[in-house]
């Protein structure tokens, strides 16, 4: 890969990838009439990084937003950051606000000499209502620490001083911590971010192809367990409610398939990898996280798992006067391209 010239490396793969477009992957269906749709694109990568299977587009650059956590976190890894365990997992997480997420914050931050006052990320409430009511119950109001993606800032800041490097600017691009980041990004994806944008946290995002994103996850997934992919990877199975939330339809669905590797995304962005190096990922067009993971699970039928998690995800409910009426589902064409 060429780190040199990004924009013809990208230019070229947008002439081969004109012709495609987002498609239908998901029908809302109430009380038997399809009421709408969910666009999308899908794609299954091998073992080898090449694309084995794919609907939509999968080859232009897109943000893969929270996706983008573990290789942001191997980057730091490899800048010297010291941690393993649940703590890893909370550094590649978009954590749900429990009390056990914010401790876990509160310990990477200590482990540098730092508190709370050193985050960056924007006030905010947890993401998980249940954790949300209580910490307004308990008198709160938005924090930088409840913020979901206050482990990865936590860990950012931890690199930094590990480093020497200057605390106060580790959200700018140019900064050490930042391009150590987006090299491992690059190489995970086997191809130059596209694009360089601001994050909801604050934080650089990087653009790559959704393709470059399954990829990515196939190589965590089916790394060494003692290489730096290998331990964000085991972190995430051995931890998921640390990598996501106890309530969280990725935690449920690591802890139901053995060696799976999973991370969701804001905007409906939802990657996966398998241990035998096999590569997931989805973005549903409209932003609707309701259809992320029902074609998630669709996706991972097609490669023979199937399990009541993974059934249990492929629709999403349908209320009507509070109770059950319909679901959104994946297609028709979708399960025929799946076929």
């Amino acid at each position: 890969m060429s780190r040199a010239s990004p924009r013809r490396w990208w230019a070229e793969r947008g002439r081969l990838a004109a012709v495609s477009a987002p498609v239908i992957v998901a029908d809302v269906v109430r009380n038997g009439f399809v009421e709408g749709h969910h666009h999308g694109s899908a794609v299954l990568t091998g073992a080898d990084g090449t694309v084995e299977w794919s609907v939509g587009v999968v080859d232009r650059p897109m943000f893969p937003r929270s996706c983008n956590k573990p290789m942001q976190a191997l980057g730091l890894l490899r800048a010297g950051l010291d941690l393993d365990g649940e703590l890893l997992a909370l550094a590649a997480a978009s954590h749900s606000g429990e009390a056990f997420h914010l401790d876990g914050v509160r310990r990477i931050l200590a482990g540098a000499g730092l508190t709370e006052d050193a985050l960056q990320t924007p006030p905010a409430y947890p993401i998980d209502e249940l954790a949300r009511d209580e910490w307004i119950r308990a008198g709160h109001l938005a924090a930088p620490l409840t913020m979901n993606c206050s482990g990865k800032h936590a860990a950012m800041l931890a690199t930094c001083v590990h480093n020497g490097w200057d605390t106060k600017s580790y959200r700018d691009p140019a900064h050490p911590v930042q391009r150590a980041i987006r090299a491992a990004l690059e190489d995970s994806a086997g191809e130059p971010a596209a694009a360089v944008a601001v994050d909801g946290c604050g934080a650089p995002l990087l653009a790559i192809s959704l393709a470059g994103l399954a990829r990515a996850f196939g190589r965590f997934a089916s790394a060494a367990p003692d290489s730096p992919e290998g331990r964000i990877a085991g972190a995430f199975r051995r931890h998921p409610e640390y990598a996501s939330g106890t309530r969280r339809d990725e935690a449920a669905l690591i802890r139901s398939v053995p060696g799976l590797f999973a991370k969701g995304g804001a905007e409906a962005v939802y990657a996966a990898g398998l241990a035998d190096g096999r590569g997931l990922a989805v973005k549903i067009d409209d932003g609707a996280s309701r259809a992320r993971a029902l074609v998630m699970a669709a996706l991972l039928g097609r490669v023979g798992v199937d399990n009541d998690v993974v059934r249990e995800q492929r629709e999403y409910p349908l209320l009507g006067g509070g109770e059950p009426v319909g679901s959104v589902r994946p297609s028709a064409a979708l399960l025929d391209a799946l076929a």
